[in-house]
């Protein structure tokens, strides 16, 4: 009997066993992400360049962008990794290449569907327009909610991306947006599970008009994401990667591949996340890095990315993941550069390199936006006027600085509203989107400035006291969110110092050489997005007499159309010191 009952627990403990066995057995799943963020419309070649490390301590630039390419380097990507999904972080749209921005970023929206894109984290941009037009790309149809007419060449059909917005609710406190998504791989036992998570930086309501978010609020970045993540997993989620238009920057010479010295808005963010999170795709700054965030705070082994900018760059995330412990067992990420053609700017020539690879523009895509350029071309290649040189602002670390485009872009303002009164024009640095170079008979066209200025903002001259001037130059230096030192029109002088303690940063401001007086009253013109305390700016939203002038786009016409040769004013006007 005893031998009997031996065998018959012999034979159940072997039956148990054999599934274990084959349990255990399961391989290890890759997943590939495929992320970009801060795409901004970019049709076309954005006539820009990603530097990085050359390996023998200089530094190597690279011609990059153009979704055509841009597509074609996704494909590539994607035949390395046969699980795959296109994600992005937000600002697809909006502050975008005329062509893309004169038929409302329904272009932009067309090549995400074609790239494949499966989801997107709404950003600030996204809301330019205004809720009811960012409903609208999601679902297509021409129903108007913008100044321009939707639908100008083809009936648009909404995205087959879906936005996600986890942390915007609107006034009965639902999200405005689903708060995430679920994909899966695989099949049986090999089946993996990747819940997204995707969100807006709570600031939002300080960088849009407030007319096109009325009743939508923004809540905490880490309070929506950790509410999300246990709805993830008991959704069978076996990692968990959050989409956030939030980041950071590094320092030093530019390393698309580097973490140094990271530091950001971002950050507080990360330090409160639920540990469930493996991966956090990331935007806003323009800034491109790939860390392993537990090197920075071990509680938090996150890997954090960001592809930078206009599709320059794009993320290739691979996620191994263990379908028998349901559990992320490796992630490791790589920034491809999307290297285009070569071109020739400001700064000299950028010529293409084997140092990375090069892409050949994916050919539907390119008929696709071709169409939409030759449509839009007859506004772009209007000539306006002539420049007496390249008009750029600086990049790298000191692209929070207008420099002499800045001054440019402030002396039109200026002109614009003289007759309201204006004595001073600032404009911000970050509203700045693309240098101004002239053709060799110092010609430029409205399309080139647009692409400067994309935002058709409307200026606005307002009073205010000498003091609340200066607040309004130390609200840019402190610090609260990113620094940036707005650029004035000629005749101001500002020389700061950020080493001094906040709102005491500006050492002298200026006007035709004489002092800012407190006391005084100014008239000072600047965009309604600043008007209205845009970018941080509280202190503008006290002054008073308030005046509506021309669109900005307007005012930087008509100034560079005004003279024969409108001469660069390359002086500077602001200077950091330091004691």
């Amino acid at each position: 009997m005893k031998r009997h009952l031996v065998l018959v627990l012999a034979a159940l403990a072997s039956a148990c066993a054999a599934p274990q066995a084959a349990r255990q057995s399961l391989a290890p799943v890759e997943v590939g992400i495929i992320a970009i963020n801060d795409f901004h419309g970019a049709l076309e070649p954005p006539k820009a360049a990603v530097g990085m490390p050359d390996g023998k301590g200089g530094k190597l630039v690279v011609p990059a962008g153009g979704v055509a390419w841009l597509a074609s380097a996704i494909d590539a990507i994607k035949a390395r990794h046969p699980n795959n999904i296109v994600v992005a972080a937000g600002d697809l749209t909006s502050a975008s290449q005329l062509a893309s921005s004169l038929y409302l970023d329904e272009p932009a929206v067309g090549v995400m569907n074609r790239v494949g894109l499966a989801f997107n984290a709404v950003g600030n941009h996204e809301f330019d327009r205004g809720r009811e037009e960012l409903l609208r790309l999601q679902n297509g149809g021409c129903e108007k909610f913008a100044p321009r007419d939707p639908c100008q060449l083809e009936r648009f059909a909404g995205a087959d991306f879906k936005y996600l917005s986890a942390s915007t609710f609107k006034e009965d406190g639902s999200t405005l947006f689903p708060a995430t998504g679920l994909r899966s791989f695989g099949e049986g036992g090999r089946k993996v599970t990747v819940g997204f998570i995707g969100l807006a930086l709570s600031g939002v309501p300080d960088l849009v008009n407030a007319e096109g978010i009325r009743g939508l609020t923004f809540g905490d970045e880490a309070a929506a994401i950790n509410a999300a993540v246990p709805k993830l997993k008991a959704a069978g989620a076996d990692a968990v990667v959050v989409l956030i238009h939030q980041g950071g920057r590094t320092k030093g010479e530019p390393d698309p591949e580097g973490c140094a010295q990271f530091a950001g808005d971002i950050d507080p963010i990360l330090r409160r996340l639920d540990p469930g999170v493996d991966v956090v795709v990331s935007g806003h700054t323009h800034w491109s890095y790939v860390c392993d965030y537990g090197t920075i705070d071990p509680a938090h082994p996150i890997l954090l990315t960001s592809a930078g900018v206009y599709g320059e760059l794009v993320t290739d995330i691979t996620l191994t993941i263990d379908p028998t412990s349901d559990r992320v067992i490796a992630r490791r990420a790589h920034n491809v550069i999307v290297q285009s053609p070569g071109y020739s700017g400001g700064r000299g020539v950028v010529e293409n390199t084997d140092a990375v690879p090069r892409f050949e523009p994916r050919a539907d895509v390119a008929a696709y936006v071709k169409r939409y350029v030759d449509a839009a071309s007859a506004f772009a290649d209007r000539p306006v006027g002539r420049i007496s040189g390249s008009a750029e602002k600086p990049d790298g670390l000191s692209s929070n600085t207008g420099g002499v485009l800045g001054n440019l872009i402030a002396d039109g303002q200026l002109a614009a509203t003289k007759a309201a009164g204006a004595q001073i024009a600032v404009t911000n640095p970050f509203g700045i989107r693309a240098p101004l170079v002239p053709a060799d008979d110092g010609s430029v066209t409205f399309g080139q400035l647009y692409a400067v200025q994309p935002f058709n903002n409307q200026l606005v001259t307002l009073t205010l006291t000498g003091a609340q001037l200066l607040a309004a130059f130390e609200d840019g230096l402190d610090d609260s969110g990113a620094q940036q030192v707005l650029s004035p029109s000629r005749g101001v002088k500002l020389v700061y110092d950020l080493s001094r303690p906040e709102r005491g940063r500006v050492v002298s401001l200026t006007l035709d050489g004489k002092p800012v007086d407190p006391a005084a009253r100014y008239r000072v013109t600047m965009a309604k997005f600043l008007a209205d305390g845009g970018d941080g700016y509280e202190t503008f939203t006290k002054g008073t007499d308030r005046n509506l002038g021309a669109l900005d786009i307007d005012a930087f016409q008509a100034w560079i159309a005004g003279a024969d040769i409108r001469q660069v004013p390359a002086e500077e006007r602001t200077t950091a010191t330091a004691r």
